[in-house]
């Protein structure tokens, strides 16, 4: 895709929206008045608040060049900052793009290079990574929040220009433009996917059309639905518990803010079970959005030893739970059904490049019997011509999806005409999911073919790892690949050879090396030693039986011990 964003997207089979992100938002803010937008701990912001404060960041960005198109890059925990940020950002027509808090300086660099990043809003427990960074000359502004003095000049106090910065008064910029979100990709560098208005309106729409009212056209119809939704249903109380740096996170909570739902934070910045679960009792919490067992385990553990003491959780008001992209056992989705009465459990395959590709839905043990998935109405599972694989034949096919979805790639062209593809006339997105179909028509995911690794809702490129283990004197050859772990879903472990070579260096020693040079969540949790990796006839690293090889290794260990 060119470097200037289209409009829309194109040949998409959604009715082209009239507002602005921002108008839209604005619109629903109005009808929404006094109730409250975000609660975290005794603290409490009321949708009017919101628009005020949002209104003075705003004016802040502006001031140092931020305007229409421009990217303002975001590396925060869930708290009220990130979103009074988002909605600034939308304000002036410019696009968000989700920064991970846990990237070193020469990742923060190229991220922000890479999206030609105009703000940085971080926390302060990034200040000294931000301040260990190269020059970046298109980035006019630093904005430190939770920092509880002055932040290390250039910095500006976040909370100082959401308090005091020049309220933006001008109507909301009539923008095309949506977010950018960084995701996985088989580069070893994170890829920006661009949504513009139309594709994000398309899926925050979702709060209405799941009550069967038609999705909002003018900003009228936004203050008549949120009315609605707050007269006839429940309007949504949810917790985010998915860091918002996630398209899953991120996407639900924008979701909620449509509806002119409250949307609460736990004040940890870590999982922390005991807490999601009086923060449920505490505010009615309706809906929770996860990170599958990685956050299961926990949670159902902490209810268990609640109940085990004599003062289980009331948890009654929750109706929905919400995960999306890694696994969610059946196991752990039984055990919260079992505590959670009148709970919902929504599994959701789908990815930063579009969806829904499948649902997994479940209000009792009787709809676990299998694990499996349903396509999804707007889904199609293709052969190598673009034609339906046939359910029960066995066939493999790609998942497409003609949902809402975004316009492609950032700076990259090529890789968006290979991903999003017009087929009978109508746009689909294929990130490259393999899955097939049984005789009944469900799904069988079989996973992406890239090997990218998801632990516990990280994305991880094997390539990014394995250079950094090769800059060990001792490492001379090393593949990374994905373990299977019943928490995290996979496990990062690194097959290095020959084993010889490594002498007496520990296994810690050797993750501690990536962890300086990487993200915590990107270094190796095992290291195996093999006398030599599998390689095809052409001398090309074999992934897969390089995970079959990890597996055994890690499995024998555990039988040994």
């Amino acid at each position: 895709m060119p470097d200037s964003i289209p409009t829309s997207s194109p040949t998409s089979s959604l009715t082209e929206q009239k507002m602005s992100i921002a108008t839209a938002l604005r619109a629903a803010a109005e009808a929404a008045g006094e109730r409250p937008a975000m609660i975290q701990g005794d603290r409490s912001i009321s949708y009017t608040e919101l628009e005020a404060r949002a209104a003075r960041l705003a004016g802040a960005l502006s001031e140092r060049g931020v305007g229409v198109g421009s990217t303002v890059a975001i590396s925060l925990y869930n708290s009220f900052a990130y979103l009074e940020t988002i909605l600034a950002a939308f304000k002036l027509g410019a696009q968000p793009v989700n920064i991970n808090y846990r990237y070193l300086a020469p990742e923060l660099h190229y991220v922000l290079d890479y999206t030609d990043a105009v703000a940085f809003v971080y926390d302060t427990g990034l200040a000294d990574q931000v301040h260990r960074m190269d020059d970046l000359p298109k980035l006019n502004l630093l904005l430190e929040a939770g920092s509880e003095g002055e932040p290390l000049a250039p910095a500006v106090p976040f909370e100082w220009a959401a308090k005091h910065g020049p309220v933006h008064r001008r109507a909301d910029t009539d923008s095309p433009h949506g977010i950018i979100l960084l995701t996985g990709g088989t580069t070893g560098r994170p890829k920006g996917v661009v949504w513009d208005r139309d594709g994000l309106l398309g899926i925050i729409a979702s709060v209405f059309r799941q009550h069967g009212m038609e999705a909002p056209e003018t900003p009228d119809d936004v203050r008549a639905r949120v009315r609605e939704l707050h007269e006839k249903f429940t309007a949504p109380i949810v917790l985010p518990m998915s860091p918002l740096i996630h398209g899953t996170g991120l996407l639900q909570t924008l979701r909620s803010l449509y509806g002119g739902g409250t949307i609460c934070f736990c004040a940890s910045k870590s999982l922390d079970a005991d807490e999601v679960w009086r923060t449920v009792q505490q505010n009615a919490v309706t809906e929770m959005v996860i990170v599958g067992d990685a956050f299961g385990r926990p949670l159902v553990d902490s209810l268990a030893a609640a109940q085990s003491s004599g003062k289980p959780y009331d948890i009654a008001s929750l109706r929905k739970m919400t995960s999306s992209g890694v696994v969610w056992s059946v196991g752990i989705k039984r055990e919260l059904l079992r505590h959670g009465g009148d709970l919902t459990l929504i599994d959701n395959i789908s990815a930063s490049e579009g969806g829904p590709f499948g649902l997994a839905m479940a209000r009792s043990e009787a709809d676990l019997v299998d694990g499996r998935f349903t396509l999804a109405p707007v889904a199609r599972v293709l052969d190598e011509n673009d034609q339906d694989i046939k359910p029960g034949t066995g066939q493999i096919g790609i998942l497409a999806s003609a949902g809402p979805q975004p316009v492609g790639y950032l700076k990259d062209p090529d890789r968006t005409a290979r991903v999003w593809r017009v087929i009978d006339g109508v746009r689909y997105s294929a990130p490259g999911d393999l899955a097939s179909l049984d005789a009944d028509g469900k799904l069988i995911l079989l996973g992406r073919g890239d090997g990218v690794i998801n632990t516990g809702g990280e994305k991880v490129f094997p390539e990014e790892v394995e250079e950094a283990l090769l800059t060990h004197p001792k490492i001379t050859d090393v593949v990374v690949v994905g373990v299977p772990d019943p928490r995290w879903g996979q496990i990062v472990t690194a097959v290095v050879a020959p084993a010889s070579a490594l002498g007496d260096v520990e296994d810690e020693t050797l993750s501690q090396h990536v962890a300086e040079r990487l993200a915590g969540y990107k270094r190796p949790r095992r290291i195996v030693r093999v006398d030599s990796l599998p390689r095809s006839p052409a001398g090309k690293i074999n992934r897969a039986s390089a995970r079959e090889v990890a597996t055994r290794h890690l499995q024998a260990e555990e039988t040994a011990s």
